[in-house]
């Protein structure tokens, strides 16, 4: 059985849509994780003591100013653009401007650790393909890392995203990993779903969905046919121990044999 829990914010409300909170829902991911909805012509600001925050733009158009810097994000598809993303120490404040109607993900956690504020554009982003050539394609997807601790070990978080391709698996194959991750989910369409295995127990999921998955729970998931399915995911590393790769179950290894075939075996 999975301890993951599911949840979805069903439409978003102007001002923060809280996911989880180190001091009260899910508190086990030790993350502080929201959806924020701007309304064009407003201002936000942003200042946490003791914690490291992110903010990940997912569509609109925002003038985001820390430290005396200012530089202006914009977006409009989460799948046809990969991500801007502002990451600062703790006791930076950040004030954002809404120029457009804006959506964005707000992610911190603890952290004392004083490192220099970092501003990622679409092109200081990781993009890979996973899944290509292999099993006929049914888990080619696009993947994207912002910030791991390979290119930010000063950090107690990590931030990515994933777009899943329509009718092809995500996640995969089956893997876990001892420290806790949040994913949220959109869709290109808003009837779009899709699935998500933790553990044993299999959940549908739909456009603003999100799951906090315990360390140690198996999560693969699929999007259905017609559908493409986005994720944003965020790992909390844990204490001497930070995430750097999955750990797959060893009973799908075989899939990563040179030259396997899934169908036909002969």
């Amino acid at each position: 059985m999975s301890m993951s829990e599911f949840g979805n914010l069903g439409s978003l409300k102007y001002g923060v849509n809280k996911i989880c909170n180190i001091d009260g829902a899910y508190k086990e991911m030790l993350m502080d994780v929201s959806v924020n909805k701007l309304k064009k012509d407003t201002e936000e600001c942003y200042e946490e003591n003791g914690k490291e925050i992110a903010i990940l733009l997912l569509t609109g158009k925002i003038e985001i100013s820390w430290l005396g810097n200012k530089k202006v994000m914009e977006r409009h598809s989460v799948f046809d653009e990969d991500p801007w993303c502002l990451h600062v120490p703790h006791g930076v404040k950040v004030t954002i401007k809404a120029e457009e109607e804006s959506e964005l993900i707000f992610q911190g956690t603890e952290n004392k650790n004083d490192f220099e504020a970092k501003f990622y554009t679409p092109k200081d982003c990781q993009s890979d393909i996973f899944g290509k050539g292999v099993w006929n394609d049914t888990a080619r997807r696009v993947v994207r890392t912002v910030f791991d601790y390979h290119n930010a070990p000063y950090s107690n978080m990590v931030m990515g995203e994933v777009i899943t391709y329509p009718g092809k698996w995500s996640s995969y194959p089956p893997h876990y990993h001892p420290q806790p991750e949040v994913y949220y989910y959109k869709f290109n369409k808003p009837q779009g779903l899709g699935f998500c295995l933790t553990g044993d127990d299999a959940h549908k999921i739909s456009d603003n969905s999100f799951v906090a998955i315990h360390g140690g729970d198996v999560h693969p998931q699929t999007s259905a046919p017609g559908y493409a399915m986005y994720y944003c995911w965020m790992i909390r590393h844990l204490k001497d121990n930070p995430w750097t790769d999955r750990i797959d179950i060893d009973e799908h290894k075989w899939l990563w044999n040179k030259n396997v075939k899934i169908w036909p075996e002969k």
